[in-house]
């Protein structure tokens, strides 16, 4: 069963904002070349195991098709050919541990032509497997992305692969990324060490030529840290469709007031503003087997699971432990998700009046104290005795004017993916921002929000997908009552057929009076009479069954 297929309707609903249509496959370049190997193994090795657990799990369409590993030393070793990343932990695993047994010290001879015939080797491998492999037919992009990662200086190990690539054939490369992990003993002294034809200050401060026409190269300098190595890898999971934009922002047009009676054929163009989409988060929802984390709050009963073994009782109520105060501006509001629940004081009937009165009092000194001093509180799903999970679950519990809070859902490290947010100190120019202006001028502002003013044509849509729906059952029903009565039994009459077919037995004769219930006798027959699911599916009667 393909990854599709297991991931369900869930996980295809989620990621419909983006397509994932255009994933490039990944090539990953390892420089294990003493003496700072030593120091970025464990690094490497552990963010490469979190992000393949994270990647192969991933349910919905694939963020990295393929992936193909090398390790550079004093050889060029090819730890892992092109493999599908979704489902396949067991091959990467092993592949991040003989990563791991590679030797941390050795003899210190740079051979910077390894570089350049790794980058060569994967897209000769990447042609090889497109044509040769059943797989190959079912990518929807025609080239790889090449990630270099390095302790050597950055600046000197893309000036090498420049030179080294000018004269090559890099149509297959769609871009080119080279990581430069920062250690401590990265001194500047100890830059040209690297370097087997030293660059000059001059030649560094002059612009790079574009050497590699038709492919992207880009440097990035991160620490030597597991989150900021992950940081570089979960970039891999962004949509990287980039042929058009992915959002059209519709402004009024300037100086032209709103006037719904005007026809649409008269209205000005408004102000059209291209924009793309990124996720901040992975969805909780496409991972597997973790009902546990980061509960959903799409309602009561996704907040409280019952467990298996507690079926025919009440469940015990969830244990939300308070362990941080954070400051209500201090919390960003990228970092939340999911459908809110709102937090009141129970009104359980099983306590007495004191008890309840007192859970009262606090509830409301709770909400008056984090309301003055503009405090929210980060919690934890404590989970339940003998449940065995070991995930952990953060909220946060935000006040409010009225007696309640807000609890949400609160992005975790391992969901979080990277988002880089530029700044700008400068003012945008004065024609452009004058046009904004008036386009939003045209806008009706309202002091508060109602969302009763709003209305999302869904009552009309579910009506008609039921009726749709009604209609196609009857008419199965009809068709298979149809096919029945075109197969008479041998030897018996059509009317014998009859009593044959009746699903409900005849009520004895009786006197009128005496028939208290009749319409009971119905209930016999409910695969044969439609007329009973209107009664269900009436839009008054928001009924259970």
């Amino acid at each position: 069963m393909s990854g599709r297929n297991r991931s369900g309707p869930l996980a295809s609903q989620v990621c419909c904002a983006l397509s994932f249509c255009r994933q490039p496959p990944r090539v990953l370049i390892v420089d294990t070349s003493p003496p700072w190997w030593s120091e970025t193994c464990s690094v490497l090795c552990e963010a490469l195991e979190n992000f393949f657990s994270l990647a192969s799990a991933l349910g919905g369409p694939s963020r990295v098709p393929l992936l193909s590993l090398y390790a550079v030393n004093l050889q060029l070793e090819c730890l892992l050919p092109f493999v599908q990343v979704k489902g396949n932990l067991v091959r990467l695993h092993s592949c991040v541990e003989e990563l791991r047994s590679l030797p941390k010290e050795g003899c210190i001879r740079p051979r910077p032509e390894l570089l350049k015939q790794a980058v060569l080797d994967s897209l000769q491998q990447f042609k090889h497997y497109v044509h040769h492999s059943s797989l190959g037919n079912d990518l929807k992009s025609s080239s790889v992305e090449v990630t270099v990662m390095s302790s050597k200086p950055g600046q000197a190990v893309l000036r090498q692969l420049e030179q080294g690539l000018k004269d090559s054939d890099l149509v297959s490369l769609r871009r080119l990324l080279v990581v430069h992990i920062v250690v401590e003993q990265n001194l500047p002294e100890r830059e040209l060490v690297w370097s087997p034809e030293p660059c000059s200050t001059k030649h560094m401060d002059e612009p790079e030529e574009d050497l590699m026409l038709g492919a992207e190269i880009d440097l990035q300098l991160v620490e030597n840290s597991v989150v900021a190595v992950e940081n570089v890898l979960k970039a891999w999971l962004h949509d990287q469709a980039a042929e058009r934009e992915q959002l059209q922002l519709l402004l009024p047009a300037p100086g032209q007031a709103l006037n719904p009676k005007t026809k649409p054929s008269h209205r000005p163009n408004p102000v059209c503003i291209k924009c793309d989409m990124q996720e901040r988060l992975v969805s909780p929802a496409l991972l597997p087997g973790t009902p546990d984390l980061v509960g959903k709050t799409e309602s009561v009963r996704d907040f409280q699971p019952p467990s298996k073994s507690q079926s025919n009782q009440n469940p015990p109520p969830q244990r939300l432990r308070v362990v941080k105060a954070l400051r209500a501006d201090g919390v960003c509001q990228s970092v939340l998700y999911g459908l809110p629940l709102i937090i009141r004081p129970t009104t359980c009937w099983q306590l007495d009046w004191d008890e309840m009165e007192k859970n009262h009092q606090t509830f409301h000194a709770l909400c008056h104290t984090l309301r003055t001093r503009d405090w929210s509180l980060l919690v934890r799903l404590e989970p339940e005795f003998g449940s065995g999970s070991s995930v952990f679950s953060y909220y946060i519990l935000q006040s409010s004017a009225s007696l309640s809070l807000l609890l949400k859902p609160i992005l975790t490290r391992e969901l979080m993916l990277p988002c880089s947010l530029p700044t700008s100190n400068e003012d945008p120019p004065l024609n452009t921002l004058t046009v904004v202006q008036r386009c939003l001028e045209q806008l009706e502002e309202d002091p508060v929000f109602n969302p009763l003013c709003l209305h999302a044509n869904l009552y009309p849509q579910l009506k008609m997908r039921g009726l749709v729906s009604r209609s196609y059952g009857s008419h199965s029903q009809n068709q298979g009552r149809g096919q029945r009565r075109e197969r008479p039994a041998e030897g018996s009459t059509p009317r014998q057929q009859g009593r044959v077919r009746a699903t409900v037995a005849p009520l004895a004769s009786a006197p009128p009076s005496k028939m208290s219930r009749p319409p009971l006798t119905l209930s016999h027959s409910r695969a044969y009479a439609p007329s009973l699911c209107f009664l269900v599916d009436d839009g008054d009667n928001d009924s259970p069954i």
